[in-house]
């Protein structure tokens, strides 16, 4: 019965419950689990510094090495964004993955991250509904990643409805039926 099952197994999780971005520098991102796939949360905040880069929650060293890339990438073209240099200089930021206690790692929330960094840089908020998943390089250059089948019925559990990824990960999205 579904009684036995909540007892065995324990209650069921909202994992894939959508949360608006209701600020900037909050960015919905699509990630591969061994249990298929699932969303996170990128989060950035700016305070005043010296323009150092904090990441914390439970990231493995390709997803902390995602975040470098990307401010690295912000920081060479700042000005195609529209972001002020001093802003790079005087403000610290803070890159956060909430949920502290699941370990995470690999490169495919790198776009998430560089998108959730010029959003806190620019203030301007992301739009609601949308996720995305891509390995981003020191050029900006957006690269295919694994796991496109499990992070989009993630996309649909959370009931987002556009997602952004490699053009060379369509071949993985024409393979779904």
């Amino acid at each position: 019965s579904s009684e036995k099952v909540e007892q065995i197994l324990g209650a069921p999780r909202n994992r894939d419950k959508y949360e608006h971005n209701d600020v900037a520098g909050v960015v919905t991102g699509l990630a591969w689990t061994s249990v298929g796939g699932d969303i996170l949360f990128i989060e950035s905040i700016l305070s005043k510094g010296k323009g150092v880069l904090s990441i914390t929650g439970n990231l493995g060293t390709v997803m902390k090495e995602s975040a470098t890339i990307a401010m690295k990438y912000i920081k060479s073209n700042a000005e195609e964004f529209g972001i002020n240099q001093d802003i790079l200089d005087k403000y610290n930021v803070h890159i956060h993955v909430p949920e502290g206690a699941t370990p995470k790692d690999g490169p495919s929330a790198g776009i998430t991250m560089l998108t959730s960094l010029v959003s806190t840089f620019t203030q301007r908020k992301v739009k609601n509904k949308l996720a995305m998943t891509g390995e981003i390089t020191l050029r900006g250059k957006v690269l295919p990643v694994g796991g496109i089948k499990e992070k989009i019925l993630a996309a649909k559990r959370a009931d987002i409805k556009e997602i952004i990824l490699c053009e060379d990960n369509k071949k993985d999205i024409l393979e779904i039926k």
